[in-house]
């Protein structure tokens, strides 16, 4: 007993060292990626300002000053006031925790499930992954903005709706993603071995196939996060989102639109947020695409 003890420490200590390697390898690799680093940092700027933004809102979001209606950027409103005399500044840091709440809950709910149903089709194949995939094309062939309206507009407005639109777009591509890496690693020896000491197949997709997996679903979410903040602002711009008076940055563009001529800071401080959080995220998830599989980076 203790003689296989003492040969299976070694081999698992080489295992953990190794896997401790290939972390350091991509970590360093993300860290030499300037674009990434400035990516990262964007992103958690106006994560921690959205987090912190009841502390250091200079106003309430909700606070009107009629008399200084559509001010202009200035000390002491540093992004303007809106139609309402309500300082933008503010409204921008509170309606950060919406705009990242949905993009942030809608991913993990949408890349959880996608992996669920994933997992399932790419281990059995067969029958099962032929129905599942042709449930999935019928889902991808509609574009996925359109997709959320539409079940935005049978549920109506809302936080709630707007997140279970956003997570059911996303769930197709999850899908197909983690079908297409485990197919390719379900064939492995080590895959099959697993099978023939009867290792159950939760804990064989747990414990060997997912492990090996996930890489593409790394990118997909940290990417997924900016575009579905994207299209949570498309809903909110359409009316079909977060309706006011909660700010949300699609809302606060969408009444701003009527104003945007002779008061174009409205529209353009919203804009520059989205702006920032989508392409930092996607800035990140290039990084992350290049320091997980080198060989695709050009």
């Amino acid at each position: 007993m203790a003689k296989t003890a003492a040969v299976g420490c070694p081999a698992e200590e080489k295992s953990r060292r190794k896997k401790e390697s290939q972390f350091s390898q991509v970590l360093g690799r993300l860290r030499s990626n300037k674009m990434a680093m400035f990516g990262l940092a964007i992103s958690l700027i106006l994560i921690v300002l959205a987090i912190a933004a009841p502390l250091i809102m200079p106003y309430k979001y909700d606070q009107m000053d009629m008399a200084n209606r559509f001010a202009s950027p200035s000390l002491k409103h540093l992004c303007g006031t809106d139609e309402m005399g309500r300082d933008i500044f503010s409204r921008l840091l509170y309606g950060g925790r919406a705009s990242l709440l949905l993009g942030f809950t809608a991913t993990i709910i949408s890349t959880f499930l996608g992996m669920l149903i994933g997992s399932v089709v790419g281990y059995f194949g067969g029958t099962v992954d032929t129905i599942v995939m042709r449930l999935i094309d019928l889902l991808q062939a509609i574009p996925g903005i359109l997709l959320a309206i539409a079940i935005s507009a049978c549920l109506g407005s809302g936080l709630f709706n707007t997140v279970l639109a956003l997570s059911i777009g996303g769930i197709p591509m999850t899908v197909r993603l983690l079908r297409g890496s485990i197919m390719g690693v379900r064939k492995m020896e080590y895959i099959e071995a697993a099978q023939k000491i009867n290792c159950s197949v939760p804990r064989t997709i747990t414990k060997h196939i997912l492990p090996n997996s996930i890489s593409p679903i790394i990118v997909s979410v940290t990417m997924g996060i900016g575009n579905t903040i994207l299209m949570a602002a498309s809903l909110s711009y359409i009316g079909l989102g977060i309706q006011p008076p909660t700010p949300e940055w699609g809302a606060m563009l969408t009444a701003a639109n009527q104003y945007m001529v002779d008061h174009p800071h409205m529209v353009v401080f919203p804009g520059i947020a989205i702006a920032l959080i989508v392409l930092s995220l996607n800035l990140l998830g290039d990084g992350l695409r290049d320091a997980l599989d080198p060989k695709l980076k050009k």
